[in-house]
């Protein structure tokens, strides 16, 4: 086994498109990783080591108040072994049989907020690839046809760590819930996405649950009903544009490599 990819937040391949497509299509952002000390990351937010990869460890400045993992006593009003997602408060809720939670930050894209009800995640996968699909194609295809062959999943693709999959009966709904290394969309909104998690927070949860589990995508009134302190949280981001080239290019490919899975 090869020792771990560590990688810059701007090497992690993730892109945002100014667009009301309903793909998840997080951002990427360009700074430099902080030291990694012990006491530079909350517990649970330090560097972690994943599929041969690195991950760098959420800084302070984003997980001030209540935009970090927490569990307690649910206050919500989903049955057990459900996950509860609020889009106006920026909260997904892992709900037990015996009445606690585990309550994690998001961020909301504009799909994001466009399901809502019961529906059932019946996949959920380890750094999975992402493909645009034909709609966006169709609609967009000055913006998704770079990437019609899609991104196989690792440093680059849009997913991050882990994703899960959302469907109503057999039909898959194109909503995911996934990890993102754009961390200032956790607990803000943007233009475009799904739901996306700190991919620490991510892969705390895919450890937690099976397949297959209801999930409650939560209306405006359900939110402003159960947690009226944290409706509307937030703010409303600008996209941030990356070029296909940044993920597609030589030097793209040259820094990325596949994940290493454990052999089951």
């Amino acid at each position: 086994m090869t020792s771990p990819l560590s990688f810059s937040r701007r090497s992690f391949g993730a892109f945002a498109l100014a667009s009301a497509a309903s793909a998840c299509t997080p951002p990427i952002i360009d700074s430099v990783p902080v030291a990694e000390r012990a006491d530079s990351f909350l517990p649970g937010y330090g560097p972690i080591e994943d599929a041969g990869y690195r991950l760098p460890g959420i800084p302070l400045e984003y997980t001030q108040g209540v935009n970090r993992r927490i569990t307690g006593t649910y206050l919500g009003e989903a049955p057990g072994n459900t996950l509860d997602v609020d889009p106006y408060a920026k909260f997904l809720y892992h709900v037990r049989d015996d009445g606690t939670a585990t309550r994690y930050p998001v961020g909301v894209g504009r799909a994001g907020r466009a399901l809502r009800g019961n529906t059932t995640m019946r996949l959920k996968r380890k750094w999975p690839g992402w493909t645009p699909t034909r709609n966006m194609l169709r609609t967009e295809p000055e913006v998704y046809g770079p990437f019609a062959a899609g991104i196989p999943g690792g440093l680059r693709s849009p997913l991050g760590s882990r994703a899960l999959y959302l469907y109503r009966g057999s039909r898959d709904t194109h909503y995911r819930i996934h990890g993102t290394n754009d961390l200032e969309s956790i607990g803000n909104s943007g233009s475009a996405g799904c739901i996306r998690m700190f991919n620490q927070d991510i892969i705390h949860l895919y450890d937690q649950i099976e397949v297959p589990m209801r999930v409650l995508i939560r209306s405006p009134e359900e939110s402003m009903r159960v947690d009226p302190e944290n409706f509307g949280r937030g703010v409303e981001l600008p996209p941030k544009i990356i070029a296909p080239e940044e993920l597609l290019g030589p030097e793209a490919e040259a820094l990325d490599r596949p994940p290493e899975f454990d052999e089951a």
